[in-house]
Protein backbone atom coordinates (compact mmCIF):
# COMPACT_ATOMS: atom_id res chain seq x y z
CA UNK A 1 0.00 0.00 0.00
CA UNK A 2 0.98 3.49 -0.78
CA UNK A 3 2.93 5.67 1.80
CA UNK A 4 0.17 7.48 3.02
CA UNK A 5 1.94 10.79 3.60
CA UNK A 6 4.74 12.04 0.86
CA UNK A 7 7.63 13.60 1.92
CA UNK A 8 8.19 17.45 0.65
CA UNK A 9 7.36 18.39 -2.85
CA UNK A 10 10.98 18.64 -5.19
CA UNK A 11 10.21 21.00 -8.02
CA UNK A 12 13.90 21.93 -9.19
CA UNK A 13 15.37 23.90 -6.55
CA UNK A 14 12.15 24.42 -4.55
CA UNK A 15 11.06 22.31 -1.90
CA UNK A 16 7.13 22.67 -1.14
CA UNK A 17 5.97 21.46 2.26
CA UNK A 18 2.97 20.59 2.79
CA UNK A 19 3.13 19.06 -0.46
CA UNK A 20 0.12 21.06 -1.76
CA UNK A 21 -0.91 23.21 -4.65
CA UNK A 22 -3.21 25.94 -5.04
CA UNK A 23 -4.97 25.32 -8.65
CA UNK A 24 -4.89 28.38 -11.09
CA UNK A 25 -8.64 29.22 -11.01
CA UNK A 26 -9.55 32.35 -13.39
CA UNK A 27 -11.13 35.57 -11.54
CA UNK A 28 -10.36 33.85 -8.46
CA UNK A 29 -6.33 33.03 -7.77
CA UNK A 30 -5.17 36.73 -7.62
CA UNK A 31 -2.55 38.30 -5.19
CA UNK A 32 -4.75 38.62 -2.69
CA UNK A 33 -6.60 35.77 -2.81
CA UNK A 34 -3.26 33.77 -2.83
CA UNK A 35 -1.78 35.85 0.50
CA UNK A 36 -5.06 34.93 2.10
CA UNK A 37 -4.38 31.25 1.74
CA UNK A 38 -0.82 31.87 2.17
CA UNK A 39 -1.57 32.98 5.78
CA UNK A 40 -3.50 30.15 6.43
CA UNK A 41 -0.22 27.50 5.71
CA UNK A 42 2.49 26.74 3.37
CA UNK A 43 2.40 25.30 -0.02
CA UNK A 44 2.70 26.40 -3.50
CA UNK A 45 0.39 29.03 -4.34
CA UNK A 46 -0.29 29.50 -8.56
CA UNK A 47 -1.43 32.56 -10.29
CA UNK A 48 -4.25 33.02 -12.81
CA UNK A 49 -3.35 31.26 -15.65
CA UNK A 50 -1.96 33.76 -18.31
CA UNK A 51 -1.69 33.00 -22.44
CA UNK A 52 1.50 33.54 -23.80
CA UNK A 53 0.70 35.23 -26.77
CA UNK A 54 -0.71 38.26 -24.16
CA UNK A 55 2.91 38.07 -22.13
CA UNK A 56 4.89 37.94 -25.04
CA UNK A 57 2.37 41.00 -26.17
CA UNK A 58 2.84 42.57 -22.87
CA UNK A 59 -0.14 43.08 -22.63
CA UNK A 60 -1.20 45.32 -19.34
CA UNK A 61 -3.92 43.00 -17.81
CA UNK A 62 -1.79 40.16 -18.06
CA UNK A 63 1.72 41.95 -16.79
CA UNK A 64 -0.91 42.99 -13.95
CA UNK A 65 -1.96 39.35 -13.51
CA UNK A 66 1.59 37.73 -13.01
CA UNK A 67 2.65 40.39 -10.04
CA UNK A 68 3.67 38.21 -6.84
CA UNK A 69 3.11 39.82 -3.47
CA UNK A 70 6.05 40.65 -0.77
CA UNK A 71 7.35 37.01 0.22
CA UNK A 72 5.66 35.10 -2.03
CA UNK A 73 8.00 32.59 -2.70
CA UNK A 74 8.39 30.21 -4.99
CA UNK A 75 6.26 32.04 -7.77
CA UNK A 76 4.53 30.35 -9.38
CA UNK A 77 2.95 30.85 -12.80
CA UNK A 78 0.85 28.72 -15.20
CA UNK A 79 0.92 29.63 -19.21
CA UNK A 80 -1.45 28.68 -21.44
CA UNK A 81 -0.16 27.97 -25.06
CA UNK A 82 -0.06 26.08 -28.09
CA UNK A 83 2.78 27.62 -30.53
CA UNK A 84 6.17 26.23 -29.48
CA UNK A 85 7.61 29.23 -30.74
CA UNK A 86 5.40 31.45 -28.71
CA UNK A 87 5.79 28.94 -25.66
CA UNK A 88 9.49 29.18 -25.59
CA UNK A 89 9.38 33.24 -25.86
CA UNK A 90 7.14 33.66 -22.81
CA UNK A 91 9.06 30.97 -20.99
CA UNK A 92 12.33 33.28 -22.32
CA UNK A 93 10.93 36.95 -20.82
CA UNK A 94 9.63 34.82 -17.83
CA UNK A 95 13.51 33.65 -16.96
CA UNK A 96 15.00 36.59 -18.40
CA UNK A 97 12.98 39.71 -16.57
CA UNK A 98 12.76 37.37 -13.33
CA UNK A 99 8.95 37.17 -13.29
CA UNK A 100 8.30 33.65 -11.54
CA UNK A 101 10.50 31.07 -10.11
CA UNK A 102 8.09 27.80 -11.27
CA UNK A 103 6.36 27.65 -14.50
CA UNK A 104 3.13 25.07 -14.95
CA UNK A 105 1.98 24.38 -18.31
CA UNK A 106 -2.26 24.65 -18.88
CA UNK A 107 -2.95 21.07 -20.52
CA UNK A 108 -6.21 20.41 -18.82
CA UNK A 109 -8.60 23.83 -19.35
CA UNK A 110 -12.21 21.90 -20.61
CA UNK A 111 -13.90 25.08 -21.97
CA UNK A 112 -14.83 25.56 -25.29
CA UNK A 113 -13.61 29.24 -26.10
CA UNK A 114 -10.11 26.93 -25.32
CA UNK A 115 -10.97 23.72 -26.77
CA UNK A 116 -12.64 24.71 -30.27
CA UNK A 117 -8.88 25.94 -31.15
CA UNK A 118 -7.02 22.89 -30.16
CA UNK A 119 -5.88 24.23 -26.38
CA UNK A 120 -6.12 23.35 -23.34
CA UNK A 121 -7.28 19.42 -22.28
CA UNK A 122 -7.88 19.03 -26.30
CA UNK A 123 -4.27 19.19 -27.38
CA UNK A 124 -2.76 16.48 -25.93
CA UNK A 125 -4.19 14.12 -28.48
CA UNK A 126 -1.69 15.76 -31.07
CA UNK A 127 1.16 13.86 -29.34
CA UNK A 128 4.23 15.53 -31.07
CA UNK A 129 2.53 18.96 -30.85
CA UNK A 130 2.32 18.51 -27.19
CA UNK A 131 5.89 17.21 -27.10
CA UNK A 132 6.85 20.13 -28.84
CA UNK A 133 4.86 22.54 -26.68
CA UNK A 134 6.39 21.17 -23.06
CA UNK A 135 9.96 20.26 -24.96
CA UNK A 136 10.05 24.14 -25.81
CA UNK A 137 8.92 25.24 -22.53
CA UNK A 138 11.69 23.00 -20.77
CA UNK A 139 14.80 24.46 -23.38
CA UNK A 140 13.56 27.82 -22.53
CA UNK A 141 13.52 27.82 -18.35
CA UNK A 142 16.79 24.96 -18.08
CA UNK A 143 19.06 27.92 -18.60
CA UNK A 144 18.14 29.67 -15.21
CA UNK A 145 17.35 26.06 -13.47
CA UNK A 146 13.32 27.12 -13.20
CA UNK A 147 11.37 23.88 -13.09
CA UNK A 148 8.54 23.35 -15.66
CA UNK A 149 5.78 21.35 -14.70
CA UNK A 150 2.64 19.97 -16.66
CA UNK A 151 -0.98 20.29 -15.68
CA UNK A 152 -3.23 17.70 -17.58
CA UNK A 153 -6.45 16.17 -17.59
CA UNK A 154 -7.11 11.90 -18.46
CA UNK A 155 -7.99 12.98 -21.84
CA UNK A 156 -10.98 13.94 -24.43
CA UNK A 157 -13.62 11.59 -23.13
CA UNK A 158 -13.15 7.82 -22.02
CA UNK A 159 -12.50 6.92 -26.11
CA UNK A 160 -9.69 9.37 -26.40
CA UNK A 161 -7.19 9.47 -23.08
CA UNK A 162 -4.32 10.57 -23.22
CA UNK A 163 -2.89 10.62 -19.79
CA UNK A 164 -0.28 7.85 -19.78
CA UNK A 165 0.94 9.06 -22.67
CA UNK A 166 1.40 12.82 -22.47
CA UNK A 167 2.77 12.31 -19.18
CA UNK A 168 5.36 10.08 -20.40
CA UNK A 169 6.26 12.84 -22.85
CA UNK A 170 6.17 15.46 -20.53
CA UNK A 171 8.73 13.71 -18.39
CA UNK A 172 11.11 12.91 -21.83
CA UNK A 173 11.17 16.37 -22.46
CA UNK A 174 12.22 17.04 -18.91
CA UNK A 175 9.70 18.80 -16.73
CA UNK A 176 9.67 18.53 -12.62
CA UNK A 177 6.30 16.96 -12.22
CA UNK A 178 3.20 16.15 -13.42
CA UNK A 179 -0.30 16.99 -12.54
CA UNK A 180 -3.67 15.06 -13.23
CA UNK A 181 -7.55 15.85 -12.62
CA UNK A 182 -9.11 12.90 -12.92
CA UNK A 183 -11.72 13.75 -15.21
CA UNK A 184 -12.10 13.85 -18.44
CA UNK A 185 -12.74 17.33 -20.65
CA UNK A 186 -15.88 16.17 -21.72
CA UNK A 187 -17.08 15.53 -17.78
CA UNK A 188 -15.96 19.17 -16.80
CA UNK A 189 -16.49 19.35 -13.18
CA UNK A 190 -19.14 16.88 -13.22
CA UNK A 191 -19.53 13.04 -11.66
CA UNK A 192 -16.41 11.64 -9.51
CA UNK A 193 -12.94 12.06 -9.88
CA UNK A 194 -11.39 9.08 -10.99
CA UNK A 195 -8.13 8.83 -8.70
CA UNK A 196 -7.52 5.12 -9.82
CA UNK A 197 -5.95 7.22 -12.94
CA UNK A 198 -3.51 8.97 -10.86
CA UNK A 199 -2.56 6.02 -9.50
CA UNK A 200 -1.81 4.67 -12.65
CA UNK A 201 0.04 7.62 -13.85
CA UNK A 202 2.01 7.51 -10.34
CA UNK A 203 3.09 3.76 -11.44
CA UNK A 204 4.06 4.74 -15.12
CA UNK A 205 6.00 7.71 -14.26
CA UNK A 206 9.78 8.33 -12.35
CA UNK A 207 9.08 12.19 -11.38
CA UNK A 208 6.86 13.53 -8.99
CA UNK A 209 2.84 13.26 -9.99
CA UNK A 210 0.31 15.04 -8.37
CA UNK A 211 -3.33 14.84 -7.88
CA UNK A 212 -6.58 16.94 -8.39
CA UNK A 213 -9.93 16.34 -8.15
CA UNK A 214 -12.61 16.14 -5.43
CA UNK A 215 -10.32 17.46 -2.54
CA UNK A 216 -13.34 18.82 -0.74
CA UNK A 217 -11.52 18.63 2.89
CA UNK A 218 -8.00 17.94 4.52
CA UNK A 219 -8.90 14.30 4.73
CA UNK A 220 -9.27 13.87 1.53
CA UNK A 221 -6.04 14.84 0.60
CA UNK A 222 -4.68 11.91 2.94
CA UNK A 223 -7.32 9.57 1.31
CA UNK A 224 -6.28 10.84 -2.24
CA UNK A 225 -2.49 9.98 -1.52
CA UNK A 226 -3.14 6.96 0.23
CA UNK A 227 -5.13 5.44 -2.67
CA UNK A 228 -2.77 6.58 -5.35
CA UNK A 229 0.80 6.89 -4.06
CA UNK A 230 0.88 10.82 -5.91
CA UNK A 231 3.61 13.04 -4.13
CA UNK A 232 0.97 15.59 -3.47
CA UNK A 233 -2.05 17.15 -4.01
CA UNK A 234 -4.30 20.06 -6.20
CA UNK A 235 -6.57 22.12 -4.42
CA UNK A 236 -9.24 24.23 -6.39
CA UNK A 237 -12.71 24.70 -5.84
CA UNK A 238 -12.19 23.00 -1.92
CA UNK A 239 -11.20 26.35 -0.86
CA UNK A 240 -13.72 28.47 -2.24
CA UNK A 241 -14.81 30.36 0.97
CA UNK A 242 -12.61 28.21 2.65
CA UNK A 243 -9.34 29.61 2.67
CA UNK A 244 -8.66 27.87 6.05
CA UNK A 245 -8.57 24.81 4.35
CA UNK A 246 -4.91 25.33 3.71
CA UNK A 247 -4.40 25.13 7.17
CA UNK A 248 -6.60 21.64 7.60
CA UNK A 249 -4.16 20.78 5.06
CA UNK A 250 -0.73 21.85 6.75
CA UNK A 251 -1.99 20.20 9.74
CA UNK A 252 -3.15 16.71 8.12
CA UNK A 253 0.10 15.90 6.33
CA UNK A 254 1.99 16.89 9.59
CA UNK A 255 -0.27 14.13 10.97
CA UNK A 256 -1.37 16.54 13.55
CA UNK A 257 -5.70 15.91 14.26
CA UNK A 258 -6.78 19.74 14.54
CA UNK A 259 -8.90 21.15 11.57
CA UNK A 260 -10.64 24.19 11.72
CA UNK A 261 -14.63 24.87 12.10
CA UNK A 262 -15.10 28.52 12.09
CA UNK A 263 -18.40 30.05 13.46
CA UNK A 264 -19.40 32.48 11.73
CA UNK A 265 -17.98 35.16 13.50
CA UNK A 266 -14.67 34.18 12.44
CA UNK A 267 -15.74 33.52 8.55
CA UNK A 268 -16.75 37.54 8.95
CA UNK A 269 -13.42 38.24 9.89
CA UNK A 270 -12.11 36.26 7.03
CA UNK A 271 -14.47 38.03 4.59
CA UNK A 272 -13.50 41.15 6.07
CA UNK A 273 -9.68 40.30 5.58
CA UNK A 274 -10.40 38.97 1.91
CA UNK A 275 -12.49 42.10 0.70
CA UNK A 276 -9.46 44.67 2.29
CA UNK A 277 -6.80 42.42 0.65
CA UNK A 278 -8.55 42.86 -2.68
CA UNK A 279 -9.15 46.56 -2.59
CA UNK A 280 -5.52 47.02 -1.84
CA UNK A 281 -4.25 45.33 -4.67
CA UNK A 282 -6.94 47.07 -6.93
CA UNK A 283 -5.71 50.24 -5.25
CA UNK A 284 -2.42 49.53 -6.62
CA UNK A 285 -0.38 51.93 -4.82
CA UNK A 286 -2.52 54.83 -5.05
CA UNK A 287 -2.59 54.37 -8.89
CA UNK A 288 -6.43 53.27 -9.18
CA UNK A 289 -8.64 55.44 -7.04
CA UNK A 290 -11.62 53.58 -7.66
CA UNK A 291 -9.32 50.51 -5.56
CA UNK A 292 -11.91 50.12 -2.99
CA UNK A 293 -14.46 49.95 -4.57
CA UNK A 294 -13.31 47.70 -7.82
CA UNK A 295 -11.98 45.36 -4.73
CA UNK A 296 -15.52 44.83 -3.49
CA UNK A 297 -16.73 44.27 -6.59
CA UNK A 298 -14.39 41.20 -6.97
CA UNK A 299 -15.38 40.26 -3.82
CA UNK A 300 -19.15 39.80 -4.53
CA UNK A 301 -18.67 36.35 -6.10
CA UNK A 302 -17.20 34.94 -2.78
CA UNK A 303 -19.90 36.09 -0.52
CA UNK A 304 -22.19 32.80 -1.51
CA UNK A 305 -18.83 30.22 -1.11
CA UNK A 306 -18.15 32.15 2.39
CA UNK A 307 -21.79 31.74 3.80
CA UNK A 308 -22.94 28.32 2.26
CA UNK A 309 -24.86 26.07 4.91
CA UNK A 310 -24.85 29.34 7.47
CA UNK A 311 -28.68 30.16 7.91
CA UNK A 312 -28.25 33.79 7.05
CA UNK A 313 -31.24 35.71 5.26
CA UNK A 314 -31.61 36.21 1.89
CA UNK A 315 -32.01 39.74 1.97
CA UNK A 316 -29.00 40.25 4.18
CA UNK A 317 -26.75 37.66 1.34
CA UNK A 318 -27.89 40.00 -1.65
CA UNK A 319 -26.78 42.93 0.46
CA UNK A 320 -23.74 41.64 1.11
CA UNK A 321 -23.10 40.18 -2.52
CA UNK A 322 -23.91 43.91 -3.84
CA UNK A 323 -21.08 45.70 -1.69
CA UNK A 324 -19.22 48.66 -2.66
CA UNK A 325 -17.07 49.39 0.19
CA UNK A 326 -15.24 48.76 3.03
CA UNK A 327 -17.76 50.50 5.37
CA UNK A 328 -20.78 48.94 3.78
CA UNK A 329 -19.00 45.92 4.34
CA UNK A 330 -18.28 46.24 7.87
CA UNK A 331 -21.99 47.67 8.54
CA UNK A 332 -23.48 44.11 6.73
CA UNK A 333 -21.32 41.96 8.52
CA UNK A 334 -22.38 43.60 11.88
CA UNK A 335 -25.65 41.87 11.13
CA UNK A 336 -24.55 38.20 11.11
CA UNK A 337 -24.81 35.80 13.89
CA UNK A 338 -21.36 35.42 14.98
CA UNK A 339 -21.86 32.42 17.23
CA UNK A 340 -23.46 30.85 14.28
CA UNK A 341 -21.54 27.45 14.57
CA UNK A 342 -20.28 26.23 10.98
CA UNK A 343 -22.43 23.51 8.98
CA UNK A 344 -20.82 20.91 9.36
CA UNK A 345 -23.44 19.49 6.76
CA UNK A 346 -21.54 20.98 4.55
CA UNK A 347 -18.30 19.10 5.09
CA UNK A 348 -17.33 16.90 2.12
CA UNK A 349 -19.32 18.65 -0.21
CA UNK A 350 -18.59 20.10 -3.62
CA UNK A 351 -18.25 23.78 -4.04
CA UNK A 352 -17.56 26.38 -6.70
CA UNK A 353 -19.24 25.26 -10.48
CA UNK A 354 -20.47 22.26 -11.32
CA UNK A 355 -21.82 21.07 -14.18
CA UNK A 356 -22.98 18.37 -16.52
CA UNK A 357 -20.75 16.59 -18.94
CA UNK A 358 -21.28 17.73 -22.40
CA UNK A 359 -19.66 16.96 -25.90
CA UNK A 360 -15.89 18.40 -25.99
CA UNK A 361 -15.93 21.59 -28.78
CA UNK A 362 -12.84 21.01 -31.33
CA UNK A 363 -11.41 22.29 -34.33
CA UNK A 364 -12.35 20.90 -37.74
CA UNK A 365 -10.63 17.08 -37.65
CA UNK A 366 -9.07 17.60 -35.01
CA UNK A 367 -9.74 13.76 -33.63
CA UNK A 368 -8.57 12.33 -37.52
CA UNK A 369 -4.79 13.46 -37.67
CA UNK A 370 -3.14 12.07 -33.66
CA UNK A 371 0.66 12.58 -35.76
CA UNK A 372 0.26 16.39 -37.00
CA UNK A 373 2.45 18.80 -35.02
CA UNK A 374 1.40 21.74 -36.79
CA UNK A 375 -0.05 24.40 -34.78
CA UNK A 376 -3.40 25.25 -35.74
CA UNK A 377 -4.36 28.68 -37.57
CA UNK A 378 -5.69 31.49 -34.95
CA UNK A 379 -5.65 28.90 -32.17
CA UNK A 380 -3.20 31.54 -29.91
CA UNK A 381 -5.74 33.75 -27.43
CA UNK A 382 -4.30 36.83 -26.89
CA UNK A 383 -5.88 37.68 -23.40
CA UNK A 384 -5.69 35.91 -20.33
CA UNK A 385 -7.37 34.44 -17.18
CA UNK A 386 -10.32 32.66 -18.58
Amino acid sequence: MPNPVPGPLTLGPHTVWPPVVLAPMAGITNVAFRQLCREQGGGLYVCEMVTTRALVERNPKTLRMVAFGDGERPRSLQLYGIDPEVTAAAVRMVVEEDLADHIDLNFGCPVPKVTRKGGGAALPWRHRLFARIVGSAVRAAAPAGVPVTVKMRKGIDDDHLTYVEAGLAAQDAGVAAVALHGRTAAQRYSGTADWDAIGTLKQALDVPVLGNGDIWEADDALRMVAHTGADGVVVGRGCLGRPWLFADLAAAFDGRPQRRLPDLGEVAVTMRRHAELLADWYADGGRNPNGERDGCVDFRKHVAWYLKGFPVGSELRRALAMVNSLAELDDLLGKLDTAEPFPVQTLGQPRGRTNSPGKVVLPDGWLADRDSAEVPTGAELADSGG
